[in-house]
């Protein structure tokens, strides 16, 4: 479909004065003489090849063309305006959309904060929120189908990526309501060395899977792993069947099930982290804008 040319310039000299049906004020709203008004209909009328005015002594009235052409006229001017207030928005990172993923265990901690001052901040911003786990995360961030990752231990040897750490937590025992170390307010990771493990797969976070092995061979042992789940929520749920016990961020706490008790850890100086991840090339100002609710916000302690 061929696309006509139409200066908007003319195209608003014809709306304004099909509005008026008179030069003088029609030109007056424009700001222009009258002259150069009647320069421009006259022009439109050309690329038109239909008079869109019918000029009369002291009577101005619309042509069955003008009729015709008025309301697409006034869409047009309208959508533009729309869209020059929206592009103006977006750049300036007032609108748009933001898409977030995010570990599920930080739905306990760092997430609602983070996203309830963003969204008083920036209300016309759709944000677009993701659960995934940190290495979909990561890989969502090069393939640029997400664009701020919120994520457990983050790897060292990312060039592409940046890393804002946003909290950082000590681990805890996850245990069976019914199991003898319940009784201790603090258990020694080596004395969990007996006790089956319900654990994340390594592939979805090696980082924090091989900080959690890394805590039980310090102690003396090597897990005896029974179950893998992939979020922290079904973990909790099999350690409430009696599966076996876990080591888990000390958010995990804030799951509440009837058959699950949490303790303290011992040595307590472990501890993983998290942070905020982005492209270091992406120029999106809503990424800067929770980058930089980010730097002002105090960390969240579990």
């Amino acid at each position: 479909m061929e696309r006509p040319e139409l200066p908007l310039q003319q195209l608003h000299a014809f709306v304004v004065l099909a509005e008026e049906l008179h030069f003088g004020r029609a030109a007056t709203r424009l700001g222009i003489a009258q002259p150069p008004l009647s320069q421009q209909i006259r022009r439109l009328e050309d690329k038109v090849g239909h008079p869109l005015f019918s000029r009369e002594p002291g009577r101005i009235t619309l042509t069955p063309a003008g009729r015709e052409l008025l309301p697409a006229a006034q869409r047009a001017l309208t959508d533009l305006t729309d869209g020059l207030a929206a592009a103006r928005a977006v750049g300036s990172g007032q609108a748009g959309r933001l898409r977030i993923g995010f570990a599920s265990s930080l739905a306990l901690t760092v997430l609602p904060g983070l996203l309830r001052t963003f969204r008083e901040r920036f209300p016309g911003v759709h944000l677009d929120i993701q659960e995934m786990t940190t290495t979909p995360q990561l890989a969502a961030l090069h393939d640029k189908t997400i664009d701020i990752g919120l994520l457990r231990e983050p790897p060292a040897d990312e060039t592409q990526l940046g890393f804002k750490t946003v909290l950082t937590e000590p681990f805890v025992a996850v245990l069976p309501s019914a199991h003898p170390l319940t009784a201790q307010r603090a258990v020694q990771v080596g004395q969990l060395a007996n006790s089956p493990f319900v654990l994340l797969p390594r592939q979805v976070g090696p980082r924090l899977h091989d900080q959690i092995i890394g805590l039980c061979t310090a102690s003396g042992f090597t897990p005896q792993v029974v179950q893998h789940a992939v979020e922290w929520q079904t973990v909790c749920a099999l350690v409430e069947t009696g599966l076996g016990v876990s080591l888990a961020p000390a958010s995990i706490r804030r799951i509440r099930l009837r058959g699950v008790a949490f303790r303290r850890t011992e040595p307590s100086t472990a501890r993983t982290r998290v942070a905020v991840a982005w492209r270091k090339s992406d120029q999106n100002p809503l990424v800067a804008s929770l980058l930089a609710i980010v730097s002002q916000a105090p960390p969240d302690r579990p």
